[in-house]
Formats: structure tokens, C-alpha cells, sequence
């Protein structure tokens, strides 16, 4: 094995983690995302970019606003989870640009003048920033469970907007009593990789 990463390391954040479906009702604190946040917002994107936006869920209310957007088979799910995230991209996140690139400020006309190249952009890009969130996420020892069963429109109203595009909806927490189904099979190397 060339991995500089330890094995123990390696299965908490890739062989042994799976997709929660369970949770226990250990309350996941707003330190334990800031530091999972902290750890991840260095993960690479294009031109430094960071279109991801984090909408925790945590009071009853709101989950109850959240909960009928779910498609059926992940409401239960979405309502006995300590805390929900919903993953968004934020289309106008090339305002920051000037900020994170000082010696670049002509990235954002030059490239980002157009909605439809900002939301292609954001899309990509925060999609990467989510992949990293539930990397973090395991890497503090908590589970995640994301998924895209739910109505985007529905909950792009009720909790964002029009300058925001919904990606997923992420449960968080400790893993509770059956929380993971089998490991669905995965491709081999020599079925992915080809060398030219």
C-alpha cells in the first residue's frame, strides 16, 4: 500500500463508511460543524471558488417545514436525525471573488459576467465543496446521509433563493441501530482507470 494515510484513517473516511439511515439522538453541536467546516473549505476548487452555502436545520419548526419536501422513503429519515444540512450553490458567489483573489480581480468579468456560466460554475464547484463536507463529516466520527430524493423547488422556497440552487439534503449525527445496508459492489481499478 503507497497511502501516506493510515489504515484506521483510511476506513473512517472511505472502506468502512457508508450512508447513515439511523441516527442516535447525540445532539451534533455548531462546534463540531465549524470545525468539519474549518477542515474541509481548503478541499480544491476552481480559481479558489466557494459556492457551497450550509443551511442547518435544527428547530422543530423548520423541520417541519423541511420534512414534506422529502420524497416518502426519506422523511422518517430527515425527522429523527440530530441535525440536517441542505447543501446549496450560490449563484452570485463570484461577488466574493475580488476578496479571495486580489491579484485576479479580472477573473470575475472575465469569466463570471454571464448567469448561465456563474450557475454551470457554482454547480460544479460546490458539488466538490459538498463531497469534502461529508469527507469532514466522517472524519469527526459522525455519519451522513445524503440524498437527493426531495423536492428542489420546494425546498429552494421554503428555506433559500431564486440566487440559490438546492443540491442535497445531508442528515448528520452518530449512527444509530441499523443505520447501513450493505456495501453496494464498486467497479475495479482496472475497469476505471486506462492509460494513454
Amino acid at each position: 500500500m503507497s497511502l501516506v494515510l493510515d489504515p484506521a484513517a483510511q476506513d473512517l473516511l472511505f472502506r468502512e463508511a457508508r450512508t447513515a439511515n439511523t441516527f442516535t439522538d447525540e445532539p451534533v453541536t455548531d462546534e463540531q460543524v465549524q470545525a468539519i467546516y474549518d477542515l474541509v473549505k481548503y478541499g480544491p476548487t476552481a480559481f479558489n471558488q466557494t459556492p457551497l452555502r450550509i443551511t442547518l436545520v435544527r428547530s422543530s419548526e423548520a423541520r417541519e417545514r423541511l420534512i414534506p419536501h422529502m420524497s416518502g422513503g426519506n422523511q422518517a429519515k430527515t425527522a429523527s436525525a440530530p441535525l440536517v444540512a441542505i447543501l446549496s450553490a450560490d449563484n452570485e458567489f463570484h461577488e466574493e471573488l475580488p476578496t479571495l483573489l486580489p491579484a485576479m480581480p479580472q477573473i470575475k468579468d472575465l469569466f463570471f459576467a454571464e448567469r448561465p456560466a456563474r450557475e454551470g460554475s457554482a454547480a460544479f464547484n460546490a458539488a466538490l465543496q459538498a463531497a469534502y463536507f461529508i469527507v469532514g463529516i466522517r472524519a469527526a466520527g459522525l455519519a451522513a446521509g445524503p440524498m437527493t430524493g426531495y423536492d428542489a423547488e420546494g425546498v429552494r422556497k421554503e428555506f433559500l433563493d431564486d440566487d440559490h440552487t438546492p443540491l442535497m439534503v445531508v442528515n448528520i449525527g452518530k449512527p444509530g441501530e441499523d443505520a447501513f445496508r450493505p456495501r453496494s459492489p464498486r467497479l475495479g481499478f482496472d475497469e476505471v482507470v486506462t492509460t494513454v
